[in-house]
């Protein structure tokens, strides 16, 4: 049985891997990974706001929000509350790149086009393998138009590959106006690869001391279908590899993911939930459901289910809008 597949044109030795996460912060946990087969990892997020603290102040990272509220200044992280600054980042993939076999895929965390980027290069230059850009930006002005949203992503991805040989993915937002759009442009720059989805973590509002308290929740299956829908909508009609991140928890999740397009299955909160070597138990459940569905490949299923092959091509259009309104019964 053939479990290979290409994702932003390395050859993986199966689909699932480790999504950014705390988890590859460890060199043991990264080996431990390794052991259970992972075809690759993507490393946490380094900031714009570290490498912009760290190049101009934290005053001047600050500044710009300081007139909204007086306790502006408590919205980014303390330097001490970021598990690595910019040079121990570039420390850190060198030793990663040393520790394993698999391909290293390191990742920018940021929102416009700047000086940070020039850490894109240092990265390349530090051995990673490939880069993933995760663009985490919310439009909260409204003065502000969704063309000029998406020209920022743009300008973002246009520099990095000037910038940079490896291959680059982009982590998407599901909130772009018209996702297939922003993809097919993203696809024209050059992008090798397109991430489905980033998530959008929403604060808790603490009413008794009337302030916002972060929160993080990990993924839950029911937030596959949005991915499931999006990749299958973009599966044959971009060059870009694709990837699925948010909501994989089973074997049968990764098959669906792959079935709708996915090159690529990142996995992170049931790693978290249930260690590194529950890697192994997912490849080896793929394997489990290819034989017993009579796949011979990873390749036969992929796309299988895509806008392009799906028996039922409305289920992705509106043409399914009013039958799934009318399929429930109390």
């Amino acid at each position: 049985m053939d479990l290979t597949t290409t994702y932003l044109g390395l050859k993986l030795q199966h689909p699932i891997m480790p999504g950014s996460s705390p988890l590859v912060d460890d060199l043991d946990t990264v080996r431990r990974l390794e052991d259970a087969g992972a075809p690759a990892l993507v490393l946490h997020s380094l900031f714009q706001e570290q490498i912009e603290r760290e190049d101009t102040a934290t005053a001047q990272v600050v500044q710009a929000t300081s007139n909204f509220q007086p306790e502006a200044a408590t919205y980014f992280p303390a330097a001490q509350e970021f598990t690595l600054g910019p040079d121990p980042y570039l420390e850190h993939v060198q030793k990663i790149k040393q520790a394993v076999k698999i391909p290293v895929i390191a990742s920018l965390n940021g929102t416009t086009n700047a000086g940070w980027l020039k850490h894109a290069k240092l990265i390349q230059e530090a051995g990673a393998t490939a880069l993933e850009l995760n663009v985490y930006y919310m439009a909260t002005n409204p003065q502000e138009t969704g063309t000029e949203v998406e020209q920022r992503l743009l300008n973002i991805v246009k520099t990095v590959k000037g910038s940079v040989r490896i291959p680059i993915a982009v982590k998407l937002l599901p909130f772009y106006s018209s996702v297939a759009n922003i993809a097919a442009k993203l696809d024209a720059l050059g992008s090798d690869g397109l991430v489905l989805f980033n998530r959008v973590y929403q604060p808790e509002i603490d009413a008794e001391l009337l302030e916002f308290a972060p929160m993080v929740q990990l993924t839950h299956p029911s937030e596959l279908p949005l991915r499931l829908r999006w990749l299958a909508i973009l599966s044959g009609r971009v060059k870009a590899s694709l990837a699925a991140t948010g909501g994989v928890h089973t074997p049968v999740d990764a098959v669906k993911a792959v079935m709708a397009g996915a090159h690529a299955v990142q996995v992170v909160s049931a790693l978290l939930q249930k260690g590194p070597m529950y890697l192994r138990e997912m490849r080896d459940g793929l394997v489990q459901w290819m034989e017993e569905h009579h796949y011979d490949s990873v390749q036969q299923m992929l796309g299988s289910m895509s806008l392009q092959r799906c028996p039922d091509p409305s289920a992705f259009e509106r043409g399914n809008y009013a039958r799934m309104l009318q399929s429930w019964r109390g």
